[in-house]
């Protein structure tokens, strides 16, 4: 039973985007005080149904669980492990800043020299400023990428087209959030998540406030 309530649960916020990741022992404690619902896709007609504790209690005695480490047993039945929850109290994003920092800059070019194209191992990574700081270049999320040591050197404190290169990508400021990014990274990801963490959702804009 201790094991099954460890379990990770996905939660969305009210506009159905991904915002936490929280043991299962969490997410119960959250339904008993109807502060979220469960969220379930209904596959026979592919479509999501949402229930409240109760609900949940009921569709899981009419339903039980294939896999017996989906449920967690309680003195009258076993209850569906929840693996979605809709919070029904937070509207908002969170709103945190994303620092600059080296490995956020490896994560968001995918750890791939943006020169070259080629993808290696962190350690073989260097960061580049695209406009050398002697040209005036800046320390700025526009301006910093992620350079392979050949391409570095061969670059040196050059301008991309003074060194014969192009950039296979405009650096920008990431949209991800970076919390919610680094839960998800060190979560096994469940089969029932994956309708949530489309790429579109990491995409918005974060509010400000």
């Amino acid at each position: 039973m201790d094991a099954a309530l460890t379990q990770p649960v996905l939660v969305l916020n009210r506009l159905w985007q991904a915002v936490n990741v929280i043991a299962a022992r969490h997410a119960f404690v959250l339904l008993a005080r109807e502060h979220a619902q469960v969220v379930y896709r209904d596959e026979r007609v592919d479509d999501f149904r949402v229930f409240s504790l109760l609900d949940w209690m009921d569709f899981s005695r009419h339903n039980p669980p294939v896999d017996a480490r989906e449920g967690v047993r309680t003195v009258r039945q076993q209850v569906r492990l929840p693996r979605v929850i809709l919070l029904t109290v937070f509207d908002k994003m969170p709103c945190k800043e994303l620092k600059l920092t080296r490995n956020n800059v490896f994560e968001r070019d995918k750890n791939r020299c943006q020169y070259c194209g080629r993808t290696f191992e962190r350690e073989e990574l260097n960061l580049d400023h695209v406009i050398p700081r002697h040209y005036g270049g800046k320390t700025t999320w526009e301006n910093i990428v992620c350079s392979c040591i050949a391409c570095n050197s061969h670059k040196a404190n050059r301008l991309p087209h003074e060194a014969r290169l192009r950039l296979i990508r405009k650096p920008t400021r990431p949209k991800w959030r970076p919390i919610i990014s680094t839960m998800l990274d060190k979560q096994p990801h469940h089969p029932a998540w994956k309708h949530f963490l489309d790429v579109a959702y990491w995409n918005v804009e974060l509010e400000e406030g």
